[in-house]
């Protein structure tokens, strides 16, 4: 099978690659290094792939690209990432990257033959919930910019799904975590704390909960989509509980050993106080079933980064 992952120097795109690679998959992958976070990071997170041979990267803006490889899957993993990033003039640039770059992959391929277009949509497009467990048809309120950006992508892949049959399936992360981890990201920034023995930064008072979902099962869930025969549809991918902030940060005292000094600071414009999955019609259509809880998570990353 052949496959493009956009992305795929990314947090879920490089693991995402890493695991397709292993299943016997010729990889196209596509990359650009946005200055999000450190160019180093992403070439590290590749630099397996980028040794085997059914691997062939592409260093390019996907806006700048004028074909795009013939292949049976499309893994559309790249984004402008980045809730409290996303306001004022850095709008444009999750404009750009989230909508415009979508918009044109679709285009490239609704007269394709792919077998399935999977794209990585957000828990941010439901903004903050009434009512939890979220399900698929829970109102879509986005409550930041990049929700709203990945609202609209989301969209435009249902409208070629039904105006062009492009075999399109989005999956709604609810906040991923594991190795490779984007820097800004909470658990890597409290992990990195504990064993640095530096403060850990609670923004808020820290019972605000989140669905956390470990990247395994995030990679399993694409793999799902694709090899599904579901078309059109949209998809909860969570870890299959909740904890607080608080509770977080004991968990990572515990995995680290070491007793953990905490500061709350003011919350953030765009967090949303509570996430938490329905992943059941994921578990029926698809199969999916998180296998990873936060106890365990919390303990793999840990031991990735101290081995």
């Amino acid at each position: 099978m052949k496959s493009l992952i956009t992305g795929c120097a990314g947090f879920i795109g490089s693991h995402l690659t890493d695991k397709l690679l292993q299943e016997g998959h010729e990889i196209t992958g596509i990359d650009c290094f946005t200055d999000y976070y450190p160019r180093a990071v992403k070439e590290n997170n590749i630099k397996n792939a980028l040794d085997h041979e059914n691997f062939t990267f592409i260093e390019k803006d996907i806006v700048n690209i004028t074909e795009f490889p013939e292949v049976d899957y499309v893994f559309h993993q790249a984004a402008q990432a980045g809730v409290r990033a996303s306001w004022g003039r850095s709008f444009e640039i999750y404009t750009r990257n989230n909508i415009l770059v979508t918009q044109k992959l679709l285009e490239y391929y609704k007269d394709k033959k792919v077998k399935k277009f999977v794209f990585a949509s957000s828990s941010s497009i439901y903004g903050d919930a009434n009512k939890l467990p979220i399900r698929e048809d829970a109102p879509k309120n986005p409550f930041s910019p990049y929700g709203v950006t990945k609202l609209a992508a989301e969209n435009l892949c249902s409208l070629y799904y039904k105006n062009y049959g492009t075999p399109t399936v989005s999956l709604r992360y609810f906040t991923v975590y594991g190795p490779r981890q984007r820097p800004d990201m909470g658990i890597n920034k409290f992990v990195h704390a504990g064993l640095n023995e530096d403060v850990i930064e609670v923004f808020g008072d820290g019972t605000q909960t989140r669905d956390f979902t470990y990247v395994s099962d995030v990679v399993q869930a694409n793999l799902l989509a694709a090899g599904s025969d579901v078309a059109g549809e949209s998809f909860n991918i969570g870890g299959g509980s909740r904890i607080s902030v608080n509770d977080l940060v004991r968990l990572i005292e515990k995995a680290v050993g070491k007793d953990v000094q905490v500061k709350h600071v003011g919350a953030q414009k765009g967090d949303v106080r509570h996430t938490y999955a329905d992943v059941t019609k994921a578990g029926k259509m698809i199969g999916y079933i998180p296998t990873v809880d936060i106890k365990v998570g919390v303990k793999r990353y840990v031991d990735s980064l101290v081995q």
